[in-house]
């Protein structure tokens, strides 16, 4: 089985895309395969559908929904190839691919692949990585777990709360990476490469103080001292004005060093952002959804 989920859904068994058109459907394949060979329980699914205000036949209706996902799995192992050697192990059915378990239903991926797990394996790597001082090979996996993204996860999915949480997880995992990669990059000394890619990732995401300061650090080292200070007290003015905020001590230091460095100096690292700061808590800004 080949799970996509970080773009549109896409799941194939044999090739053959098994994800139905209808909404509801659809949201019960996203959430099984975001969970693939874990039980997702009822309750979740439910929950998932009908944002805690079920109507009284919901677990008769998911059963329907569950048969015809079924239908579509049916179908796609119907392609498969026949079996050449009668002593091989029978055929698998669809409910051997979508299996009813104790309280939920789970999705048996049968070792496919999953560019949610492919993503998550990569980044660790990358991550690894930098810590060991390897800028290059970080930039590089980094760089191969952040192309595995096609759009906003699960792009055209109708989401209910289960769905935002997972989305808004993933586009977290995927913010920290591309963090890291620039990181990785500005330490290969590749500051002018990155001004038009950090131009529209501060306007994206207009509050995230980390992508800020890369971007200050870039224009910075490229001669541009002007440019990098223009960013940050746009950054400034944009957290007094919508979130009552002024920008943390880290950002206000790299500021001062800028206004008194050459721009052939390199900014030692108490006056960078540290590399290692949780998206979460980098006031992220400008919407998780947006690809």
């Amino acid at each position: 089985m080949q799970i996509d989920v970080l773009g549109i859904l896409d799941v194939r068994e044999n090739g053959v895309s098994i994800a139905p058109t209808a909404p509801k459907p659809r949201q019960v394949l996203a959430l099984l395969a975001l969970h693939a060979d874990q039980v997702v329980p009822v309750s979740a699914l439910i929950d998932e559908l009908w944002a805690g205000q079920p109507p009284r036949s919901a677990r008769t209706t998911l059963q329907t929904y569950v048969l015809q996902l079924r239908d579509l799995i049916g179908q796609a192992l119907e392609q498969e190839a026949p079996e050449a050697d009668p002593a091989s192990a029978p055929r698998r059915s669809a409910k051997d691919v979508l299996v009813t378990a104790s309280g939920g239903y789970m999705l048996v991926s049968g070792g496919g692949t999953s560019d949610v797990r492919e993503f998550e394996r990569l980044a660790g790597m990358g991550y690894r990585a930098m810590d060991a001082g390897g800028f290059k090979d970080a930039s590089r996996l980094l760089g191969e777990a952040l192309a595995l993204w096609t759009g906003s996860a699960l792009a055209d999915v109708q989401i209910g709360a289960r769905l935002e949480m997972e989305a808004k997880r993933l586009e977290e995992s995927r913010l920290c990476a591309l963090d890291q990669r620039i990181e990785a990059d500005l330490r290969l000394g590749r500051h002018r490469e990155l001004l038009a890619e950090l131009t529209v990732l501060t306007s994206r995401y207009w509050s995230h103080e980390n992508l800020h300061a890369q971007f200050m650090l870039a224009l910075h080292r490229s001669g541009r001292r002007g440019e990098a200070l223009d960013v940050y007290h746009r950054l400034r003015s944009t957290l007094v004005r919508d979130l009552g905020l002024e920008p943390s001590a880290r950002l206000r230091r790299l500021q001062q060093s800028i206004l008194v460095a050459a721009p052939e100096t390199p900014l030692t690292a108490e006056h960078q952002m540290p590399s290692t700061v949780p998206v979460s808590s980098a006031r992220v800004g400008g919407g998780v959804r947006s690809a």
